[in-house]
């Protein structure tokens, strides 16, 4: 069963010595990180045990500074390798590291004693019994890098915690948050992450949330190897074709579609380490994000986020303001916008309760039983028509539409908001385009046309006049009359030149030229040569 372990422990106590011991990769790829000898963004590497397990590592920094970035690391590990200097002992990034992981709910995993032949037999026993209060139950190993001592005990000891540690989630939908990602000459851009649920393989179509476009995957690799399904649990590298670099970057989501969606609340049981202030950054999966928190009681509270995230029930959250201040555990991922205890605890109670769409087969799956494909709340839907309300009242009249939501949920939702559907757009019954305020700007514009083209800004009042039959577009903002078109076609005749027609109609090269890419476009000719030919009798 593929685990995924992650290193912790302060900065300079050996994580990535220790691990390049046990894999034989540097996982230091930065240039910085080479210069100044410390670990800056997160490594990885392939681990086999000598059970036959395979074991993806994280490695993450010990910095202060990048304690951040080893929260985006530790998201989604099955296993800690935690990592104590045996001469300095725990230090505050041991501390802060542990607090972490146990808000992320990872219990299990192995402490390694690094340096130990630095160390005297007393300060080694010191060592131990320190982490072994530190860590309660975790087996604790003493370890050099250098010489390689007890780099088999700990082998021996990831794969025994490992056996004891159940994968969810590999039947589940596919979810994986983004770490980083590159582009590679004739591959494209590239997404890697450890796969939390469900599998990933060539040819699946997912959706990049909360940027909310739909990929396909062109092939999988797992630790530079292709493999034609990758597992939950696994570091994983997707190629995506047709995906900007900039277009993916680090807190993205790959999922698949129309089981997630995107969410600026959420619900969630509180882990206070300190007091939490009322505003705070949420790290959750590789994201973070501002949050405002709402607390509900002593143990609940909703997170109301300045970027949406994606998270299902039973996620676990950090929450920091310069250091880390608590957690908590995800109760609803699209709660409604009040924050309300008796809500929290029936969801804590394990009560199915619905606000935003929920597919019915989720539902089904916890033996909730509901007609239709979805189910959602009265709440939700009067919240949806006061937002798309608001949308149509902020509409252009010439176009009084506004786009359908392109949600797996709207072709069952759109039925019950009371609106008109026409085509990939919602209308007020009855509704019809008008010029409003733009009456006396038509008019203006309609008093200059004629033969030469007359340039027009308002491109949106000349598309609504053209459907009017009030004049007609040429090229790029530009516009004539409609009697101009018609007297400009009357001169055409078939294998006219640019150079004949522009003397027909007297006017100059490029207006010619204008008239001639619109009758091109309207059919009417077709370019051979240096000459139009009519394509159909006038």
């Amino acid at each position: 069963m593929p685990l995924t372990v992650g290193t912790a422990g302060h900065i300079d106590h050996g994580k990535t010595a220790l691990v390049e011991a046990l894999t034989g990769k540097n996982t230091d790829r930065l240039p910085e990180e080479h210069e100044r000898g410390i670990s800056i963004d997160l490594g990885y590497a392939p681990l086999e045990l000598p059970d036959g397990t395979s074991l993806s590592v994280v490695d993450v920094p010990g910095h202060e500074r990048f304690v951040r970035t080893m929260v985006a690391g530790a998201s989604g590990i099955d296993v800690f390798l935690l990592v104590i200097d045996a001469g300095e002992g725990a230090r505050p990034q041991t501390h802060e590291h542990l607090a972490i992981l146990r808000l992320l709910g990872i219990e299990r995993g192995v402490v390694a004693l690094t340096k130990a032949d630095l160390v005297d037999e007393e300060t080694l026993e010191l060592a131990r019994v320190e982490a072994e209060e530190l860590v309660p139950g975790a087996p604790v190993v003493a370890t050099s890098a250098r010489t390689g001592a007890g780099l088999d005990e700990l082998r021996a000891a990831l794969a025994e915690v490992a056996s004891r540690v159940a994968k969810p989630g590999a039947d589940g939908p596919a979810r994986l948050y983004v770490d980083r990602s590159f582009s590679l000459r004739g591959i494209g851009t590239v997404a890697t992450g450890t796969l939390w649920s469900g599998t990933i393989g060539e040819g699946d179509a997912l959706r990049v949330e909360p940027r909310g476009r739909t990929v396909r995957v062109r092939s999988v690799q797992v630790h530079d190897r292709s493999v034609e399904r990758a597992e939950a649990g696994q570091r994983v590298a997707v190629s995506l074709p047709g995906v900007e670099r900039r277009e993916l970057r680090r807190g993205d989501v790959l999922v698949s579609p129309g089981v997630f969606r995107p969410s600026f609340r959420l619900d969630v049981t509180l882990d206070p380490l300190a007091e939490i202030p009322p505003r705070v950054m949420l790290h959750h999966g590789t994201s973070e994000t501002a949050a405002r928190v709402a607390v509900a009681g002593d143990r609940f509270a909703q997170l109301r986020l300045s970027r949406p995230v994606v998270a299902a029930r039973g996620d676990h959250v950090v929450l920091r303001a310069g250091t880390t201040v608590g957690g908590g555990v995800v109760l609803d991922p699209a709660p409604p916008r009040h924050a309300d205890p008796a809500r929290f605890e029936a969801l804590e109670r394990g009560e199915v309760l619905v606000h935003a769409p929920v597919r019915a087969s989720e539902l089904r799956r916890v033996g909730v039983e509901v007609e239709g494909e979805w189910a959602w709340s009265p709440e939700w839907l009067d919240e949806l028509r006061a937002s798309l309300d608001a949308a149509l009242e902020a509409a252009d009249p010439l176009d009084p539409g506004i786009p359908v939501p392109s949600e797996p949920w709207a072709e069952a939702v759109v039925p019950h908001l009371g609106l008109e559907r026409r085509g990939a757009k919602l209308y007020r019954p009855g509704s019809a385009a008008g010029l409003g305020e733009r009456a006396e700007a038509a008019a203006a514009v309609e008093a200059q046309l004629g033969l030469e083209p007359v340039r027009v800004e308002d491109a949106p009042l000349a598309r609504f006049l053209e459907e009017q039959g009030r004049l007609v577009r040429l090229g790029d903002g530009y516009a004539i009359s409609p009697a101009a078109y018609e007297r400009a076609r009357a001169a055409l005749v078939d294998g006219i030149t640019l150079a004949r027609f522009r003397d027909a109609l007297g006017v100059g090269r490029k207006t010619a030229q204008l008239y001639l890419e619109r009758f091109d476009a309207d059919g009417v000719t077709r370019r051979v040569g240096d000459a139009r030919v009519l394509r159909r009798r006038r």
